[in-house]
């Protein structure tokens, strides 16, 4: 089969091989054989290229970790699914590995590319909204990286929970989409100053939840316009610069720094997981969810694509069709 490979850790678009004879993988005990209809690109897969991220397959090791496919043998032979890929044996490719037990059905409301991007920031998205961060009705959320992947289903939900949303985005492109998405406010940072904005259309309140994937000084501005028991969910830091939080000023101010790893909950609440899949099932059928993919991509488009997200260069989600 043709599949991507990577055999040494670098910039994606360096080190990213397209091979056209790799042996196809074999499914062990627990594991399903799945012919990829779509390949979602993640951050992660970036960080996985470059030997950043906490998964470190051994080299080489084909990514994608995230799919829609087929089931291509076994009792479910013709299924069509969603979920992660069992890496090395990843979604950039003809054929991949996927858990059988997180092999979900696949919404019918939503195309193989809709259908790649729903599970990982969708289930993010949702875990960090509803579980961590226990928005209601009526509250305020920010999202920053608005346009981006994870963030754009934060919009989408948040508005689906009948929240509030502002959402933070760099340059008119991104604040377009961030409209399109559903928003109420858009607030460009590369024009304005995000803290000075959300305070003003609070009334000095500030926001209830705060949805951040940036980190830096998104996180940093976060605490200057955080309402009273109000929480900032630290979701990841594409902005490539951790911050240090000053635990003091969360206890003057009585805010709450809540961390989202939504990779656990699938080693210690897998039935959660799976009743939040069912939950973004209905609410793709009623057209509240819908993925937001911007470009689909040929097999060899795979690395260029990956570099993209990497370099942040992109809206919503990006797809390979292989």
């Amino acid at each position: 089969m043709r599949a991507w490979q990577v055999t040494e850790l670098g910039e994606p678009d360096r080190v990213m091989r397209l091979a056209e004879e790799v042996a196809e993988p074999v499914a062990r005990d627990g594991q399903v054989l799945v012919r990829v209809r779509a390949a979602a690109v993640n951050f992660p897969d970036a960080l996985m290229v470059r030997g950043h991220y906490q998964v470190r397959p051994p080299l080489p090791f084909t990514p994608g970790v995230e799919l829609c496919g087929e089931i291509a043998d076994g009792p479910r032979r013709g299924e069509r699914v969603l979920g992660t890929a069992a890496v090395p044996a990843g979604a950039f490719a003809e054929y991949a590995l996927m858990d059988a037990a997180g092999a979900f059905p696949a919404p019918d409301a939503l195309d193989d590319a809709e259908a790649a991007a729903l599970h990982i920031a969708y289930q993010t998205a949702w875990f960090g909204l509803h579980r961590r961060a226990a928005l209601r009705p009526g509250e305020t959320l920010l999202v920053h990286a608005a346009a981006g992947g994870v963030g754009s289903a934060a919009v989408q939900l948040g508005k689906a929970a009948g929240a509030t949303v502002i959402g933070v985005v760099g340059g008119p492109e991104k604040a377009a989409v961030a409209r399109g998405l559903g928003a109420d406010l858009v607030i460009d940072r590369h024009g304005e100053d995000f803290v000075a904005a959300v305070r003003a259309a609070t009334g000095g309140r500030g926001a209830d939840v705060v949805f951040d994937p940036v980190g830096g000084d998104a996180y940093t501005g976060s605490t200057k316009c955080i309402a009273f028991e109000g929480r900032i969910l630290v979701v990841g830091f594409a902005g490539g610069t951790i911050p240090a939080p000053g635990l003091n000023h969360a206890l003057v101010k009585n805010y709450a720094i809540l961390g989202l790893h939504w990779g656990l909950y699938n080693t210690h609440d897998p039935a959660a997981v799976a009743h939040c899949h069912r939950e973004l099932t209905a609410l793709a059928a009623k057209g509240v969810v819908k993925p937001l993919v911007s470009a689909r991509h040929p097999m060899a488009g795979a690395a260029s694509a990956v570099q993209a997200v990497a370099d942040g260069t992109t809206t919503g989600r990006l797809a390979i069709v292989p």
